[in-house]
């Protein structure tokens, strides 16, 4: 059959409605470059029941840029790994806090984790703002531990080093808290409060389960702990 122009041009019309539509509902719109990348795959990932697991995948050939789009139920931490092919490489998975709306990842072949930009990401700013601190409070716990090494033989100051680290991590402990309680409002909170201080006394978590507004309160991360606090609450309670 000969088709004509109009066959072929309402052809493309409805292929455009049906990828234009397919896109419409997913709503998280990711792009991005990989400078020196010109030939790999991408993963996106996902924890499901403690497992990272493979929700979409890019393939990368002559083009270091990519664009996808993908649905999340809420903001969540998702996971950029990088296929290197032949190369290995242990700098290959990068971490974000994803949220609905578009989202670009810049950073480079090389150093794949330690040059990457990420912006358009409210809860993502919040994540790198935290483990900025986080780093910090790790280099303080390094600089002890490497105290304690050059003098195993002393019981004085390796007493007084494992005193400072008790020390140390509960500052850590009342920082995370506190920085939760402040962004309540974003779901970097609940977040924190269950991969960071979910050990923490009950009261740090219950203040920041009631702080929590409903949109918070119902994403993946508000759930988690609203019910991790209810449970622990009667655990402990029977208990007593």
């Amino acid at each position: 059959m000969k088709m004509t122009h109009k066959s072929i041009l309402g052809g493309l019309i409805v292929f455009c409605l049906v990828s234009c539509n397919k896109d419409a509902n997913k709503n998280l719109h990711l792009t991005g470059n990989i400078e020196g990348l010109s030939q790999g795959k991408l993963y996106i990932q996902q924890v499901q029941d403690s497992t990272l697991k493979i929700i979409d995948s890019i393939i990368i050939k002559g083009n270091s840029k990519f664009d996808v789009h993908i649905n999340i139920e809420s903001p969540e931490m998702l996971y950029l790994f990088l296929d290197r092919g032949q190369t290995n490489s242990i700098d290959n998975n990068l971490s974000f806090f994803a949220e609905p709306g578009t989202i670009k990842i810049e950073t480079t072949l090389k150093y794949f984790f330690a040059d990457a930009k990420i912006t358009g990401s409210k809860n993502h700013d919040l994540y790198v703002e935290f483990s900025e601190m986080k780093s910090k409070f790790n280099d303080k716990r390094m600089d002890l531990m490497k105290i304690e090494i050059e003098n195993y033989q002393n019981k004085k100051i390796k007493d007084s080093i494992g005193n400072e680290a008790l020390k140390l991590n509960r500052k850590k402990y009342l920082y995370t808290a506190n920085f939760a309680n402040i962004h309540a409002d974003k779901e970097i909170a609940p977040y924190l409060a269950m991969s960071e201080i979910a050990d923490i006394n009950i009261a740090f978590l219950d203040s920041i389960k009631t702080k929590m507004n409903s949109d918070v309160a119902e994403s993946k991360y508000g759930k988690m702990l609203s019910t991790y606090v209810d449970n622990r609450k009667k655990t402990e309670n029977k208990a007593k």
